[in-house]
C-alpha cells in the first residue's frame, strides 16, 4: 500500500516536472501583422518552408487591410512584428510606440494604373514616363470630356499608397492633387474592386493586383511605374515592437535571418515561392499562372537591406510635413535598426 502510494506520488512529481519543462521550453510565439500583397511574400515563404517552426518559433500571421490598421494593433501590443508600409511607423513612434525597422522587403511596389478614357492612347508597355505638362494635359482633357475630375483610388490618408500618389503628382510633376483629381481613400480590397468595377478611373495598385487587372482589363494601362513615382520608392518593411525587450532575444535574430533568406529566394528563384504565395493570398483562389507572373515581375523589387530606403523615407516624411499630412517630422534614423541586418553578414 505504502509502495503504491509512493509510486503514485512519484508519478505525479514526474508529471509536474515534465509540465514545467514543457512550459520552460515552449516555442516563443511571434504575432505578425501583414497586408495581403506580394510585399508580404517573405512571410509566406518562411511559413511554407517551415523555417521558423524548425527553429522552434511559432509564427502567427494576422491579416490587415492597410498599414494604419496594423499600426493600431501594434500600438495596442496585439502584434509583435509588422510587415507593411513604412510611413505609418513614423507616426507610431511619434505617439511613443517603440518600433524599429530591421529589414526592407520590397521597393517600388506601387504603380498607378488607369482604365477607360484616362488610359486611352497610352502604350501597352510603359516605356517613357508621362511627366509634367503632358500629364497635366491628360488630366485636363479627361475633365473637359467627362465633366469631372478623374477619380483615383488609393488607401486611407496616412497610408503609403496615398502619400506616394500625392508625392508623384506634386513633388514629381508639380501638380496640385486637389486640382487634377479626386482621390478616393478606401481599404485595399475595396480599392481593387472599385478599379475592376470602373468606379474609379485610376488606382494605386501593386502585385498581384497589377497582373490580375492586366488579364481582366486588357485595355488598362500603367500611368506611372513605381520608379516613375519615386526612384527607390520604399515599400513593405519588417518592423519589430520593443525589439530589445528580453523576450525578443528568443526569436528576433532567427526571425530576421529567415525573413532575409526568404527575400533572397523571392529575388533569385521566384518560381519556388509560387505555391506558398498562392496559398496565402486569396485563400489559394488566384490562378497559379497569375501568381507566377506576379512574382516574376516583382523579383527585382525584393530588397532586404534597410539602409537602401532610409533616404527615400526621409523624402516622403518631409513631403508629408510640408503639405500638412503630418504635423511634425520624426528622426528617421531612429526608426531604423541597421546593425541587426549587418550582423547577418549580408
Amino acid at each position: 500500500m505504502a509502495r503504491s502510494m509512493f509510486s503514485r506520488f512519484g508519478t505525479y512529481v514526474f508529471a509536474a516536472v515534465m509540465a514545467l519543462c514543457t512550459q520552460a521550453y515552449a516555442a516563443p510565439t511571434v504575432r505578425v501583422g501583414y497586408i495581403p500583397v506580394l510585399g508580404s511574400a517573405p512571410l509566406f515563404v518562411m511559413d511554407g518552408r517551415h523555417w521558423l517552426k524548425d527553429a522552434g518559433i511559432d509564427m502567427q500571421l494576422i491579416r490587415f487591410q492597410s498599414g494604419p490598421q496594423a499600426i493600431q494593433a501594434l500600438a495596442a501590443g496585439k502584434i509583435d512584428a509588422y510587415v507593411a508600409g513604412v510611413l505609418p511607423l513614423l507616426q507610431a513612434r511619434a505617439h511613443g510606440v517603440n518600433v524599429k525597422v530591421v529589414a526592407s522587403a520590397a521597393i517600388e511596389e506601387l504603380e498607378v494604373m488607369a482604365n477607360g478614357p484616362l488610359a486611352q492612347g497610352l502604350p501597352e508597355t510603359a516605356s517613357q514616363p508621362m511627366e509634367g505638362a503632358a500629364l497635366k494635359q491628360r488630366f485636363d482633357d479627361f475633365a473637359r470630356t467627362n465633366g469631372r475630375k478623374a477619380k483615383i483610388g488609393a488607401q486611407p490618408l496616412g497610408s503609403v499608397p496615398d502619400s506616394m500618389l500625392r508625392y508623384w503628382l506634386k513633388a514629381r510633376n508639380d501638380l496640385d492633387p486637389a486640382q487634377v483629381a479626386e482621390i478616393v481613400g478606401v481599404d485595399l480590397d475595396a480599392e481593387q474592386q472599385a478599379f475592376l468595377a470602373g468606379a474609379v478611373d485610376a488606382a494605386v495598385l501593386r502585385e498581384p493586383t497589377l497582373t490580375l487587372v492586366r488579364h481582366r482589363l486588357p485595355q488598362a494601362r500603367i500611368l506611372a511605374t513605381g520608379h516613375d513615382m519615386m526612384p527607390g520608392q520604399p515599400g513593405s518593411v519588417l518592423a519589430i515592437l520593443n525589439e530589445d525587450a528580453p523576450d525578443r532575444a528568443e526569436w528576433k535574430e532567427k526571425f530576421l535571418a529567415a525573413f532575409v533568406r526568404a527575400t533572397d529566394l523571392l529575388s533569385h528563384s521566384p518560381d519556388e515561392a509560387v505555391p506558398y504565395v498562392r496559398s496565402a493570398l486569396a485563400g489559394g483562389m488566384l490562378p497559379q499562372a497569375i501568381v507566377q507572373e506576379s512574382l516574376r515581375a516583382s523579383a527585382s523589387h525584393y530588397v532586404s537591406d534597410p539602409s537602401i530606403i532610409v533616404d527615400s523615407v526621409s523624402k516622403l516624411q518631409d513631403f508629408e510635413v510640408q503639405n500638412g499630412l503630418l504635423h511634425t517630422a520624426q528622426p528617421v534614423a531612429d526608426l531604423f535598426d541597421l546593425e541587426s541586418y549587418r550582423r547577418l553578414g549580408k
